[in-house]
């Protein structure tokens, strides 16, 4: 459906969104940011400090919010992203990763190339009119980040926690109620 590192950008941004859940931050601490950013396999120079986390923190809160958001709203978060950043998309190829587009330099501050990262990615989505595969989780209870990368669009739970399953559980269980006497 996308380039692998669309792909691989979409996760992250979801990944990122979702270290915010239920009242849970994941991102409380530099050390928490530094075992995302390894998870995450991000490259590129780090502050390692508070202000990094803040930055960062940022841009989740910023994706979120164009996670959420309709097609136009999308369009100019990106738009201003990519503006601010003065972003240059440009092929490289580093460590394990074949050629793949970045449009920052490895020395620019980290909360900038993931925000820039996210909004070339999510770039391909809306040039595809795939935007409504960027979705929230269908279970009642969360509001975990969801990328459906199915073949029929059909994904609609996270994968944070046993949302499908308590899902299907509870309709299961609504039936059986309605059928009996």
């Amino acid at each position: 459906m996308f380039a692998p590192d669309t792909e691989t950008s979409l996760q992250t941004v979801v990944h990122l969104i979702n270290t915010l859940r239920d009242g849970a931050d994941g991102l409380l601490t530099t050390a928490d940011l530094d075992v995302f950013v390894e998870r995450e396999n991000f490259t590129g120079s780090r502050t390692h400090d508070a202000s990094e986390l803040r930055s960062v923190r940022h841009v989740r809160g910023m994706m979120r919010n164009l996670w959420t958001a309709d097609e136009d709203a999308a369009v100019a978060v990106v738009n201003n992203i990519l503006r601010n950043a003065r972003a240059l998309p440009q092929l490289v190829k580093h460590d394990h990763w074949d050629y793949h587009l970045h449009a920052t330099s490895p020395a620019a501050p980290l909360a900038e190339r993931m925000a820039v990262e996210a909004a070339m990615a999510v770039v391909d989505v809306l040039r595809s009119g795939e935007l409504e595969r960027l979705r929230i989780c269908a279970a009642r209870d969360c509001e975990a980040a969801v990328l459906d990368l199915s073949r029929n669009r059909s994904k609609l739970y996270c994968q944070t926690g046993n949302c499908a399953n308590r899902e299907h559980v509870r309709a299961y269980r609504q039936r059986r109620a309605a059928n009996r006497p």
